[in-house]
């Protein structure tokens, strides 16, 4: 019924044209051939070919008449796209295999088929599109010096940050070093108040005074600027979580850049003596502030770097791989003791340290988001129409976010003292010197 009424609005004699090419492709058409469409062209009141109407118009209302021949062959459009995805039947789940991890102390480990259901999927496919975006939209705002100071991007570890969260519960708890985008938005923020921190604005998750290494969310203890100090905090944090009875793990996350650093060990070792629920996570993208792991480090075998605490070698690039890695650690560091989990991940920015044909090979072969929707569409999960619409959507929020991020004004001078303790009664702060006074409110 709707190609019929598709066809008829837009062949009557006081309708537009159809664009070139836009309607004349056998997706639209359905039985009819492209002879068989032009012939139908005609109009079924009068028989008369459709004129150019709009090139008889004056300049100005010619204008608004392609504007208005625009909207609706774009609202025609978007409907039977929709008609179409309604009416295809879809795969409610799909079995995959996933690459089987390298064990360091450990006789089993994850397994190496997972299911992924129809709406997992494309929550996943959403997610990790969404950072990938706001990872690229504050490239840009950096670049035109809207984002000053520190910005630490994550675009191509997406399957980290999203498979993490998704084999974990949101009363478990995460803190990461300084590329912390990802994990809070996967964490629960918006992109709007992540964006808003990230240039400074009241709107922003840290009221603009945190930027991009200091966010925070419920169970999330931020991102942390010294290399490898949030290590033994992670530590910490699982030893409350055992203190206090709790069925809950603590995801502590740093780079290889970091895995050097002494504080690391001492936090394994207590982590193994007083058998902490804490998951070691080494995010290994290969190079730390471009130095390449082999030049930094005697080992780069990571995951054997606890040496006494089980260890796990994981596909990074592979969501699905990265959530049954984490299922299982989870479970298993409840239980006994810590581990060290190692996801190889590798970016997909075009840093300067990085050969143009690494970049190349990485994006055209390992790229996250592609992986993932490769695999949704050969198993019937999701057409390539749905995903193309969810793109559509998270381009659009990305971009209200942006705008939202450059309109919003800065905190005011007076509030630099704001929200040093978090229920506490006002008191004064002191500033750069003893005659400069701030209020701090909770």
């Amino acid at each position: 019924m709707l190609r019929f009424a598709f066809i008829w609005i837009l062949d009557s004699c006081c309708s537009p044209r159809p664009a070139t090419g836009l309607l004349e492709s056998s997706h639209w058409l359905g039985k009819y051939s492209r002879r068989e469409f032009r012939r139908r062209r005609a109009c079924c009141w009068c028989g008369r070919r459709p004129r150019g109407w709009i090139e008889n118009l004056p300049g100005r209302y010619r204008t608004l008449a392609a504007v208005s021949k625009n909207k609706v062959l774009f609202l025609l459009e978007w409907l039977a796209s929709r008609v179409l995805v309604a009416s295809r039947n879809f795969a409610n789940d799909a079995t995959f295999e996933i690459k089987k991890c390298d064990l360091h102390r450990l006789e089993e480990g994850p397994p190496v088929t997972t299911v992924l259901t129809r709406e997992d999927g494309l929550k996943y496919y959403r997610m990790m599109q969404t950072v990938r975006r706001m990872e690229l939209k504050a490239d840009q705002l950096y670049k035109q010096k809207i984002i000053r100071g520190f910005c630490h991007l994550c675009d191509g570890q997406e399957a980290c940050c999203v498979g993490l969260e998704a084999g974990i519960n949101p009363t478990d708890h995460l803190i990461t070093a300084y590329r912390a985008h990802g994990f809070t938005f996967t964490r629960g923020l918006s992109v709007r108040e992540i964006l808003a921190e990230l240039t400074g604005r009241r709107g922003g998750c840290a009221k603009g005074k945190g930027g991009s290494m200091h966010m925070y969310a419920k169970n999330f203890y931020g991102g942390n600027g010294i290399v490898g100090a949030q290590v033994p905090l992670g530590a910490g944090i699982a030893l409350a979580c055992k203190y206090n009875g709790k069925d809950e793990v603590c995801l502590t996350l740093y780079g290889d850049g970091a895995a050097n650093q002494g504080q690391i060990f001492e936090a394994y070792n207590m982590a193994a003596l007083w058998k902490l629920p804490c998951i070691f996570i080494c995010e290994n993208n290969r190079y730390g502030m471009g130095t390449s792991v082999e030049r930094a480090a005697a080992s780069t075998d990571y995951y054997k770097r606890g040496d006494f605490i089980p260890g796990l070698r994981v596909d990074g690039m592979d969501i699905l791989c990265v959530r049954e890695a984490t299922r299982f650690a989870a479970a298993y560091s409840i239980c006994p003791t810590g581990t060290v989990l190692t996801p190889i991940t590798v970016f997909l920015s075009s840093y300067s340290y990085r050969t143009r044909e690494e970049i190349q090979e990485v994006r055209s072969k390992s790229d996250p988001i592609m992986l993932l929707k490769d695999r949704m569409v050969n198993s019937n999960l999701a057409s390539v129409e749905e995903l193309k619409e969810i793109d559509v959507e998270v381009r659009k929020e990305i971009e209200d976010a942006a705008q939202f991020a450059t309109a919003d004004p800065e905190p005011p001078l007076e509030e630099l003292g704001y929200h040093i303790y978090s229920s506490d009664p006002p008191f004064e702060v002191r500033g750069a010197n003893q005659w400069i006074k701030f209020k701090s409110v909770s």
